[in-house]
């Protein structure tokens, strides 16, 4: 099928390749969003607690777009796109995202954002540069291998079951189930939750065959343009939950699902795509000069804020996050 694709792909001009693009990044958005809100409303229904669904299934759910992407251009021996766009959607998340959020409403910073997940936060994004280095490998380049990504992995299932012990001990457990008389079937939203999944992979599929033509054709690294516009896609999940979040006066969720998304990008996307290929991934030299600089200066902004904030994280503060994003992706294409 990847064949066929490509080269069916490769019929059309670089500017109807742009638009099928755009397109599929809408349409993995909108499947993302479909499976997010059956995820909501099943745990709703059987009678989970909110605080458990934004730590995990709402994390996951809007990481899934990053996760397919990814993993099936690791499948297809595309290091650079399943790498860049892992790393690029934590930089999109902390600084645009967060960034773009703070001006449309308030961000509450609660005190486990503070401690127990921001450390993890920023211990994920450490762990991956660290890893990555090329004194870890036998080569110029660093590499991140099959059984690291398998490492990753293991630390993805201890994140979730940790997230779900801490919210139960905080929060008490079991939650009231709640029983609407209309409520639809628990086998109905499964089925949405599936074609959900089915738009996420198959859109993913089409994106990453018209970006690898696009940028071949343009000249531009497949590297940048997966840390920068296929992470800015990806990410728009993210995207639309924090500016809905914010004018709805719930900034913290907006806060706690970029802080969860980060993590999961970098041991479920990142670490799936190494675990699915035999050889792991190489990470590009040119990595080391910007985009894993880039990484730990936002999360350590991001820390500082959030760290020495007085309960909320300012609209001053959010447009710094904002500019260190957008002169990201300005030296991105220097």
């Amino acid at each position: 099928m990847g064949v066929s694709l490509t080269a069916f792909l490769s019929t059309f001009s670089t500017f109807i390749l742009v638009l099928v693009a755009a397109s599929m990044l809408f349409i993995l958005s909108k499947g993302a969003d479909l499976l997010i809100n059956e995820a909501v409303s099943l745990s709703h229904q059987w009678g989970v607690p909110k605080v458990i669904i934004g730590a995990t299934i709402v994390s996951l759910g809007t990481t899934l777009p990053e996760v397919s992407v990814s993993v099936t251009a690791a499948l297809n021996g595309n290091a650079d796109l399943a790498l860049g766009n892992g790393i690029g959607s934590i930089i999109v998340d902390t600084g645009l995202i967060i960034g773009l959020a703070s001006l449309f409403g308030s961000l509450p910073v609660s005190k486990e954002i503070i401690s127990r997940q921001g450390r993890i936060q920023i211990g994920a994004g450490l762990l991956l540069t660290v890893v990555s280095l090329p004194f870890l490998s036998s080569g110029l380049e660093g590499h991140i291998s099959q059984g690291m990504g398998f490492f990753f992995l293991l630390l993805l299932i201890l994140y979730i079951f940790m997230s779900i012990y801490w919210s139960r001990k905080e929060n008490g457990f079991p939650a009231e189930k709640i029983i609407r008389a209309k409520e639809a079937p628990a086998s109905s939203r499964l089925l949405k939750m599936a074609f959900g999944i089915t738009l996420v992979v198959l859109s993913s599929k089409i994106l990453i065959h018209a970006v690898e033509i696009s940028a071949t054709r343009v000249g531009i690294p497949q590297s940048i343009i997966a840390a920068t516009l296929v992470a800015f896609g990806t990410s728009l999940p993210e995207l639309t939950m924090a500016i809905s979040s914010v004018r709805k006066g719930h900034g913290e969720l907006a806060l706690g699902n970029i802080v969860g998304a980060d993590i999961l990008n970098v041991l479920f996307v990142i670490g799936g795509s190494a675990a699915v290929t035999k050889g792991g991934l190489l990470v590009p030299a040119n990595y080391y000069k910007l985009q894993f600089p880039a990484l730990l200066i936002i999360l350590i902004l991001f820390r500082y804020f959030t760290k020495n904030s007085s309960g909320r994280l300012s609209k001053k503060e959010g447009s710094l996050l904002l500019l260190a994003y957008l002169i990201y992706f300005i030296l991105n294409y220097i």
